[in-house]
């Protein structure tokens, strides 16, 4: 079973020595790929110790901006939609957990 993985890995394994059996995912395959590889990488900052956490924001991080990309968005305008719902709705620092309503 293969996975999405970033554009240098090729590289890197030819490098290590081995032939990576690649293939070039079509943008339906693609979109489908990056999700499932967001749920991968978020399950890995959930699971993170203290010194992983940066590095698996980065990784989270990486695929949202892919996805942003392919459907032709800015990080700029999600950080403008973050600042507004933030405005209107606040963050998440004050940790309120809702058992129902």
């Amino acid at each position: 079973m293969g996975k999405l993985v970033r554009d240098k890995i090729p590289g890197i394994i030819r490098a290590g020595g081995r032939e990576p059996d690649l293939r070039r995912l079509d943008e339906q395959e693609y979109v489908r790929e990056l999700h499932a590889k967001l749920l991968e990488e978020a399950t890995e900052l959930a699971n993170a110790s203290n010194s992983q956490v940066v590095e698996e924001l980065a990784d989270v991080l990486e695929v949202l901006r892919a996805i942003a990309r392919i459907n032709g968005v800015s990080m700029g305008e999600v950080d403008d939609v973050t600042k507004q719902k933030r405005a209107e709705r606040g963050a998440f620092d004050q940790r309120w957990y809702l058992n129902s309503w």
